[in-house]
């Protein structure tokens, strides 16, 4: 059985990283954890990782 809640993770971002972040967030009408989590789908999903399936996000 697969567990459907998000995972939290702790996360460690230099403040100019973090600031740039907040503006792109800012720019797309997304939180900062939002953006994150859109960039990283995006990325995985790019990358073609087995056993990926956005079709399983809530």
């Amino acid at each position: 059985m697969k567990d459907n809640q998000k995972k939290q993770i702790p996360l460690r971002l230099s403040p100019r990283l973090y600031d740039a972040l907040v503006r792109w967030a800012d720019d797309e009408f997304r939180s900062v954890n939002g953006q994150i989590e859109y960039l990283l789908t995006e990325c995985v999903k790019k990358r073609g990782v087995k056993g990926f399936n956005d079709s399983e996000e809530s």
